[in-house]
């Protein structure tokens, strides 16, 4: 998770192939382990939404493309260790029971299941959902794919959608304890009294009023250390915006988590709300150059989060909401030209260093300084 990672991968030199096989591989592996372990590495209400038959057939297909990959990888890559690494993986899966592994003996989970199954699931819909739309609609055409950096954004998004997995867990378990005491029955009642979408436009507003200012608190020169490393890709895509510092990640979350559940929003709205917001926080920093009209300025879209990305002094600390820019119109930090993109992104001022292990030691090292000046 650390070092300088600058290789930009094109089709035609086997490396793809190599990589794309490794990760299905390793993915198909994981997968398995999921089924034979499920109260550990799973979240209950996930797997009952998608169904194990489901997750079956999507394993056989993981399994299939990461072994004809691998030999794709064999054929015509030069380096060939990703390709048997995939070749591997996969038949490791298969030796482990495969596709038609049994499920693990039921028993109850635990107070931090890792959520392994929703790192899978997440991971291989959004690259499936988002590759092809960004190059069927690529603001920047010449961007490829595996551009530079993607391996530092990859191990971030794996790592942030475990914690997030964990952090559900426990704030879940601890809301009770921690707001409990100033739940008010009657406002409960009132929100669960109204209509499902009416109950997930409040959500969603609650949110992203949370968050808003939680991000304009990241901006400051305190905690901007934290920050500054979300800012500090130099590409756009459907993996940039997994940069975070997880203590960003934690305090975000709970900040958001604690309104939620003081107003009583029913599960399945919250549920619901995270399904949204997985998939919309990643399109928002896609690299995708669509000119949404009006839509713009109801809901965030890539250009409108882009110019929060850009390392223009001039439009610095612009575009704080995650979800409703009119936010942003309110409180007087809006900033989206019409037909206009940034030229650049990247963090104004001090870079943080490569890789995540050393940005995570040097944002803290940065915060405590600044903290006991």
């Amino acid at each position: 998770m650390s070092g300088t990672d600058t290789m930009v991968l094109r089709f035609g030199e086997g490396k793809i192939s190599g990589i794309l096989s490794a990760v299905l591989g390793l993915m198909s592996l994981a997968g398995v382990l999921c089924f034979h372990f499920p109260t550990i590495l799973t979240t209950p209400a996930l797997t009952q939404r998608v169904g194990v038959e489901h997750l079956r057939l999507l394993l056989t297909v993981v399994m299939a493309f990461a072994f004809a990959l691998g030999l794709v990888n064999f054929m015509i890559g030069r380096s060939r260790e990703l390709g048997l690494l995939g070749m591997i993986s996969t038949t490791v899966t298969q030796i482990l029971g495969g596709a038609s592994v049994q499920v693990g003996a039921a028993a109850p989970h635990g107070l931090l299941p890792l959520g392994m199954d929703a790192l899978l699931l997440g991971l291989l819909f959004n690259a499936l959902l988002f590759i092809p739309i960004e190059k069927l609609f690529p603001l920047r055409r010449d961007q490829p794919v595996f551009r530079s950096e993607w391996r530092v954004d990859f191990s971030y998004f794996a790592v942030t959608n475990l914690l997030a997995s964990v952090l559900m867990a426990i704030v879940t378990a601890s809301g009770p304890g921690l707001v409990g005491w100033l739940v008010v029955s009657p406002i409960h009642d009132w929100v669960r009294s109204r209509l499902p979408i009416v109950q997930f436009g409040m959500m969603a507003l609650v949110a992203d009023l949370a968050q808003y200012w939680i991000h304009r608190a990241f901006h400051t020169p305190r905690l901007w250390p934290l920050h500054a490393i979300h800012h500090s890709t130099r590409t756009m895509d459907w993996l940039a915006g997994s940069r975070l510092h997880l203590l960003e990640v934690l305090c975000t979350r709970v900040s958001v988590f604690l309104p939620l559940y003081w107003l009583g929003f029913p599960q399945d709205t919250l549920y619901a709300y995270i399904g949204f917001v997985s998939i919309h926080a990643v399109f928002i920093h896609a690299n995708v150059g669509i000119n949404f009209g009006i839509l713009r300025y109801l809901l965030a879209t890539p250009q409108f989060h882009h110019w929060h990305h850009t390392d223009e002094p001039e439009y610095a600390d612009k575009n704080f909401a995650v979800h409703f820019p009119v936010l942003d119109l309110i409180f007087g930090t809006h900033h989206q030209p019409r037909g206009k993109w940034p030229q650049s992104y990247g963090v104004i001022g001090e870079y943080p260093p490569s890789g995540m292990l050393a940005q995570h030691v040097h944002a803290l090292r940065r915060v405590f300084s600044r903290i006991h000046r």
